[in-house]
């Protein structure tokens, strides 16, 4: 698998494929077409590979920073910035994905353009919905992955426990002891 699903929302999950955006060097996890067809696939959002191309790659990138701008306003309370905007608009007014109902049961298939639709419109539902209060991007340095906190008292700190919640916890953990044996 190429790809980590931490947040449970696919939109955020997406934002997630720039991985340690405040480093010097992010990780680009949509480095090729192909690892955008392996995107789609991994995240159950469609069955079949949808072909991506250069220029689709390049259209998903302006969509996960255009998500991206529009959550870190959210988060900071900012004003939404009108180009990201648009663009989310644009890509939200796209075709759906096919669903069809076969002998095996349901087949969702699509091009690139119709999944970034897809992504697009549950964005605007989270991001211009009641849900936006919620959300978070994660405190761990080395990680921007954002998500929803629904947690009960709304203090979760990282986006998931058993990658970055675990580290910190370690991390920690170690330093007590070695502090503790000084």
């Amino acid at each position: 698998m190429n790809h980590a699903f931490p947040c449970g929302t696919l939109p955020l999950d997406f934002v997630g494929t720039l991985r340690a955006r405040r480093n010097g060097e992010p990780l680009e996890k949509l480095a090729s077409p192909e690892l955008l067809d392996d995107w789609f696939l991994e995240s159950g959002m469609l069955d079949l590979a949808p072909g991506a191309s250069e220029a689709d790659l390049s259209l998903a990138v302006d969509l996960r920073e255009a998500v991206y701008s529009l959550v870190a306003a959210r988060i900071e309370r900012r004003p939404l910035p009108a180009e990201a905007v648009a663009e989310v608009n644009l890509q939200a007014s796209g075709l759906p994905v096919t669903v069809r109902l076969g002998p095996d049961g349901a087949t969702r298939t699509g091009t690139v353009v119709q999944g970034l639709a897809a992504l697009a419109r549950e964005a605007v539902e989270i991001i211009g919905g009641e849900e936006a209060a919620l959300l978070r991007e994660c405190s761990r340095p080395e990680c921007t992955q954002v998500y929803l906190d629904r947690s009960r008292g709304h203090r979760r700190e990282w986006c998931a426990m058993r990658t970055c919640g675990n580290r910190v916890k370690a991390a920690a953990y170690r330093a007590r002891q070695h502090s503790a044996k000084s």
